[in-house]
């Protein structure tokens, strides 16, 4: 009934707002079962965890096939050289030239290092890598991104893994105002609200990976998220009615009163 534009970042178009990652399930086949619940197109790996070598037998990106369209990421990465020999690696594995930046600054809190980001982004670009990048929730370090090639920003909700969801709506909502690149939320969604504020803020879509993988029923979870991402665009798109002061929800005027039994509105 209600038909939505596709997300299209670069070259690349999908229908499916919600982004999903890999780590930390139980195994490859839970996995397997969360990413196809959450009817996601695009899933995150972690080449940095990955056993690219198959020292054990086949690998996650094995086990992944050609279901999806992978997004290499550069987790674990504190510098920007790091980072850009990650990706390089990517592509030369044959994986698209899809891939997600983040370079960390501390390793306790995964916050991001802004600089190192905008370093290791203006080297992605110039090697025509379609880049989209996980930054913090600042609408002017956005701005720089988007300025320097950013394929896509990628606000954090909050610190990853916390599952403390979206801290500063405000900002999250003066980053999408300014930006002509699409605005993905990344980082700490806990639960499906989570994604629906997210949506609702008008952001184009959401990334995330624990509050799936380490819900007690991540299979169900990744339904949930599923079904909230789709709930907060629709509600984006229709327009929410204003904040204000309590009003009657049945009009007061025109109404009449003291009507014998029978008669009246």
């Amino acid at each position: 009934m209600f038909q939505d534009q596709p997300l299209v970042v670069g070259g690349h178009s999908f229908t499916s707002r919600l982004f999903v990652g890999t780590g930390k399930y139980a195994s490859n086949e839970e996995t397997i079962a969360a990413l196809e619940a959450s009817g996601t197109e695009v899933v995150t790996v972690a080449l940095r965890r990955v056993d690219l070598k198959r020292e054990q037998g086949p690998n996650l990106l094995d086990a992944l096939g050609d279901r999806w369209t992978l997004l290499p990421n550069t987790a674990g990465c504190f510098t920007a050289d790091d980072a850009v020999r990650t990706l390089r690696l990517s592509r030369e594995l044959g994986i698209a030239d899809l891939v997600k930046l983040e370079v960390l600054a501390d390793p306790q809190t995964l916050l991001p290092d802004v600089e190192q980001t905008l370093a290791a982004l203006k080297t992605l670009v110039a090697e025509d890598f379609t880049v989209l990048v996980y930054t913090n929730d600042d609408p002017v370090t956005a701005r720089k991104l988007e300025e320097a090639g950013a394929a896509a920003v990628m606000p954090l909700g909050s610190a990853i893994g916390t599952g403390l969801g979206i801290l500063n709506p405000i900002n999250i909502e003066l980053i999408v105002a300014q930006a002509s690149v699409p605005v993905i939320v990344d980082a700490g969604v806990g639960t499906a609200s989570d994604v629906a504020v997210a949506m609702e803020l008008g952001v184009d879509g959401v990334l995330l990976n624990t509050g799936i993988a380490k819900a007690q029923d991540p299979v169900r979870m990744a339904v949930a998220m599923r079904e909230a991402c789709s709930a907060g665009r629709h509600a984006f798109l229709a327009g929410r009615m204003p904040k204000g002061k309590p009003t009657p929800s049945s009009p007061t005027t025109g109404v009449i009163t003291g009507a014998p039994a029978g008669q009246g509105a």
